[in-house]
C-alpha cells in the first residue's frame, strides 16, 4: 500500500522565497530534508551498475533430464490370476519365481500389425492363450497413430511380449502395419523416441538394449528354457529399420546427455 503524501510542505516551502528561483531551490532542500514519499507505481528505479544483479545463467540443455513425455492410463485387466500365470510363465521360461519386473535392461519396439487402437487393446485385455499357454500377449506401452501413448501394463510387471526376454524388458508397441509406417509418422516416431528415451534413462537402459522384436535373437540378454521356443522371433523392426531409429535416438540423448553406453555387441543365435 502507498504512503499518503504531505499536502502542506510545499506550501510551507513557496512563502519562504520571493524569487521563483529561490522558490525552487528552498522546495528542494524542503523535500531533501523530509522522508521519502512512496514512489509512483509508473516510476522505474534507478539502480547503480554496482548494485545491479547479474542475470542469472541460463541453464544448459545437456543439464536437463529427458522429460517425461504425455502418457495416458489405460489398464487392461491384470488381476491375481493373470499375475500367477505370470508366475507361472517365468518359471518355466526363465527359471524365476516371480511375476514382476524388476530393473528392466531391455527396451524392445514392435509395430501392431493393425491400423488402430482399440483392437490392440482388446487383444491385450483378453488374456487368451498365446502359443498354446498363458498368460496372454500385452505390452507396457501403445502408441497410436496420432502419436499419442497409452500406458496398459505397470512397469513394475512382466508382461508378455517378446520371448526370451520378458523377464527384463518393457515393451513398446506401435499402431501400424510395418516399420516404414511409423518412421514415415513424425507425431509417432516422436512419441516413440520420447517415451524410449525417457525409459532409458529411468532404468539407465543401454542404446544397445534398445531393440527391435526382429533383434531379440541376437540380444546376449535372451533366455528362453524351453527349447521349442527358443528360435521364436518376429519380424517386426528389423536390424536396418532399427539402426535408423537408434540414429535418431541417439540425437535426441545427446540433447539431454542421456549416456548411451557402449557399441552393441550382438551374439550368434544359433537359429
Amino acid at each position: 500500500m502507498f504512503e499518503p503524501k504531505s499536502q502542506n510542505r510545499s506550501a510551507r516551502c513557496v512563502r519562504g522565497g520571493v524569487a521563483l528561483v529561490v522558490a525552487a531551490v528552498l522546495a528542494a532542500a524542503c523535500t531533501a530534508g523530509s522522508s521519502p514519499s512512496a514512489a509512483s507505481p509508473l516510476a522505474t528505479p534507478t539502480v547503480s551498475d554496482s548494485n545491479r544483479a547479474s542475470p542469472s545463467p541460463s541453464p544448459s540443455i545437456t543439464e536437463l533430464p529427458a522429460p517425461r513425455p504425455g502418457i495416458i492410463w489405460k489398464p487392461i485387466p491384470f488381476p491375481h490370476s493373470r499375475k500367477q500365470e505370470m508366475l507361472a510363465y517365468a518359471g518355466r521360461h526363465y527359471g524365476l519365481n516371480t511375476f514382476k519386473l524388476v530393473h528392466p535392461q531391455v527396451i524392445v519396439e514392435h509395430f501392431t500389425a493393425s491400423n488402430t487402437f482399440a483392437p490392440v487393446f482388446n487383444t491385450f485385455a483378453a488374456d487368451t492363450p498365446h502359443l498354446g499357454e498363458r498368460p496372454g500377449t500385452c505390452a507396457h506401452f501403445v502408441i497410436d497413430t496420432d502419436g499419442t501413448i497409452y500406458q496398459l501394463v505397470p512397469l513394475g510387471l512382466m508382461c508378455r511380449h517378446t520371448v526370451g526376454l520378458n523377464y527384463t524388458a518393457v515393451g513398446i508397441e506401435m499402431v501400424g502395419q510395418s516399420d516404414q509406417d511409423i518412421l514415415g509418422n513424425p507425431p509417432q516416431l516422436s512419441a516413440a523416441l520420447n517415451l524410449t528415451l525417457w525409459l532409458m534413462q529411468r532404468f539407465n537402459i543401454e542404446l544397445r538394449n534398445v531393440i527391435g522384436h526382429n533383434e531379440s535373437l541376437t540380444s546376449p540378454l535372451h533366455k528362453e528354457l524351453v527349447a521349442s521356443f527358443r528360435c521364436q522371433t518376429h519380424q517386426d523392426w528389423n536390424h536396418a529399420d532399427m539402426e535408423l531409429f537408434r540414429q535418431r535416438l541417439s540425437r535426441l540423448a545427446a540433447r539431454f546427455s542421456v549416456p548411451l553406453g557402449p557399441s552393441a555387441t550382438p551374439v550368434e543365435s544359433g537359429c
